[in-house]
């Protein structure tokens, strides 16, 4: 019941629309091929209509080549193409003979760009009153950006436990079907304890790839994800999640770090919509991350049974506090259609599959979906983010033998190329040091530069790996960053056990890679305090270290039960007298030794093990007065 509360407490402060709105959307978004009417063509973005091109004459073609690569750069490399429909979108069609031509003239075009075309579908459109047949059809160009080896888009995987997200996982990178006891799942696992229990305890990443003409490249044609990279024009990156509930703190650090392009919903036939299927729901749509479900296991039950789980999800995604379009992907035409409905920030289409990863069923329409689907942010927006100075997120820490330590991570902006010297901060002290990058790999391939919104690996010289901890940035050295205890940040609470949040409370806070203890220092209204559904500033205070944030991301904090999102607002800079004395951190209620926990549920206490940065149990001290011996020692005890 609280599970349920705080998703619709999320979804109705995000997508507060009502059905009408909904059933309007789903006129503009959802093309209606069967009528002979699309929506009107619009200026911007990769979606080109041509009613015919027959025999251009050569300055023609100069302008419709131009037209052409202006299309793909608006989609950072692909285009979509829709020939024999006019600008104000009514599907006049084509004789056989006019669509040859105008084919023809189609390929002279995208092979004057060095592109490639692929036919996603025809249609015969009503031409009796014609007397004669008429097609459209839609033409998938594609054609990898100059600067870029291969286009990349990034997909998490969530959903409640034993759902079938990693065997769905495995079954598409793999290019082999489950034998139904769990095989396909254990090239995801990173641990033996996942393989021992067959659950994903921390996050994995795999890739799936395509090539110029839309055909799969996996593990099945290829040995090594450098070959992948190498015979693919397009990436999509998995990012595998728990789906457990006692690993929620990784999940929400998966979603908050990763900053994916879309996020798949996996719910089990047999089961339907349970466990934590609604949270991680709330999650995603909190991020404001466009989300597309996937019902599995169809083969282990009835017709009747794997329906009922669907039409649970519909309900759930077109009520109207979450208000988004479940649209049922049956045919290879709704795949199609859904990529399209999906374009653009915003979109509210959610395409709906049932799969069997054992049977192999349907899963053909889920690969031809990521085959057309379209990134999220245009190339203006892309050249943007790349004029920035660099800011590159820590999520991993490594140390690779004869190597040096290896951070992991994404870059929110700019690039980063080979032997860059950048900064890197802050420390446990506030402080940023200087660092070099010796090399950088992309999807375990060696590249030369990273672009904003691409993940890599950096290895880095002049720095020990003890220095290095998760939740740091590295950052150009033409800039002056600084470092944060305290900031304020407008604060929606979803949910609290008792009847209000009260100052001195604490929870775990995730901003971006940002996962720390913080202390509710001040909330900023009347009564001090706030109620659920209540919105208000609250001044947070860092209980361990201080950590570099900027104004305007995305917040959420949570404590068991306790959940509530919102914006950082304003950042403090750091003094070294805001660190917190053991006395006053007793008063707030908690501790910062890791052998104690919390013991008042009311009070929104955080277990001090959500300290940890990392995705196990095996982390940076809780404390930056704990000694990193006696740390150890401790583990090892426990």
């Amino acid at each position: 019941m609280e599970k349920a509360e705080s998703t619709t407490a999320v979804l109705s402060i995000h997508e507060n629309k009502s059905v009408k709105v909904i059933k309007a959307l789903k006129g503009q978004d959802m093309l209606d091929w069967e009528n002979g009417q699309l929506p009107p063509e619009k200026e911007e973005g990769n979606v080109e209509y041509k009613l015919k091109l027959i025999n251009p004459t050569t300055s023609r073609l100069e302008h419709l080549v131009t037209q052409m690569k202006w299309r793909l750069q608006e989609g950072q490399g692909e285009a979509i193409y829709k020939i024999g429909v006019e600008d104000g979108g009514v599907c006049a069609g084509l004789s056989d003979n006019e669509l040859k031509s105008t084919m023809n003239t189609l390929e002279e075009m995208a092979k004057r760009l060095g592109a490639a075309l692929t036919v996603l579908r025809k249609r015969e459109v009503n031409s009796e009153a014609l007397g004669e047949r008429k097609q459209v059809a839609e033409v998938l160009v594609r054609r990898v950006p100059d600067d870029q080896q291969f286009l990349d888009i990034r997909v998490t995987v969530v959903g409640n436990a034993d759902a079938g997200k990693s065997t769905l996982l495995g079954v598409l990178t793999q290019g082999e079907l489950d034998n139904g006891r769990g095989q396909a799942r254990l090239n995801l696992f990173r641990h033996l304890h996942e393989i021992q229990s067959g659950r994903t305890s921390c996050i994995s990443h795999e890739i799936l790839g395509f090539d110029s003409k839309g055909k799969v490249v996996n593990y099945a044609e290829t040995k090594t994800a450098e070959d992948i990279c190498a015979a693919s024009s397009k990436i999509i990156t998995f990012i595998d999640l728990a789906g457990h509930h006692k690993y929620l703190k990784t999940t929400v650090f998966g979603l908050t770090s990763n900053h994916p392009d879309f996020a798949v919903l996996v719910v089990s036939a047999n089961r339907g919509v349970a466990g934590t299927t609604r949270e991680h729901l709330g999650l995603a749509m909190a991020l404001g991350v466009p989300i597309v479900a996937v019902v599995t296991k169809i083969d282990l039950c009835p017709e009747s049974i794997s329906e009922r789980a669907c039409r649970q999800l519909e309900q759930l995604l077109s009520s109207p506090v979450c208000g988004r379009i479940p649209f049922r992907v049956r045919t290879e035409d709704d795949a199609y259609t859904a990529a399209a409905g999906m374009a653009g920030i915003g979109s509210n289409v959610v395409p709906l599959f049932k799969v069997s990863s054992m049977s192999g069923e349907n899963l053909s329409l889920l690969t031809r979906f990521f085959n057309v689907l379209p990134p999220q942010k245009n190339a203006r927006e892309q050249e943007k983010l790349m004029q920035k100075p660099a800011e590159f997120q820590v999520d991993e820490v490594y140390s690779v033998p004869e190597v040096g330590p290896v951070v992991g991570g994404t870059l929110l902006h700019g690039t980063i190329t080979e032997n860059d010297h950048l900064i890197i901060g802050p420390s446990t002290l506030g402080h940023y040091f200087p660092v070099t990058v010796t090399t950088i790999h992309r999807n375990r391939a060696p590249c030369r530069v990273v672009r904003a919104g691409q993940a890599a690996s950096l290895s880095l010289g002049n720095v020990d790996k003890n220095d290095i901890r998760k939740g740091m940035v590295m950052v150009s050295n033409k800039i002056h960053p600084g470092s944060c205890m305290r900031f304020d940040a407008s604060v929606f609470l979803l949910y609290h056990p008792t009847s209000a949040l009260s100052e001195g409370c604490q929870s775990t806070v995730h901003v971006g890679n940002v996962r720390q203890t913080a202390i509710v220092e001040r909330i900023h209204n009347e009564n001090n305090s706030l109620n659920r559904n209540e919105q208000a500033s609250v001044t947070f205070h860092f209980a361990c270290y201080p950590e570099h944030l900027r104004v305007g991301s995305t917040l959420l904090f949570r404590e068991q039960t306790t959940k509530g999102i919102g914006q950082v607002t304003k950042v403090y800079p750091y003094n070294p007298s805001d660190r917190l004395t053991p006395k006053r951190h007793r008063k707030c209620g908690g501790s910062l030794s890791p052998d104690r926990t919390t013991s008042s549920p009311s009070q929104s206490l955080s277990n001090a093990a959500d300290l940890s940065l990392g995705e196990d149990n095996t982390s940076e001290p809780s404390s930056p007065t704990l000694n990193p011996v006696s740390r150890k020692r401790q583990h090892i005890e426990r």
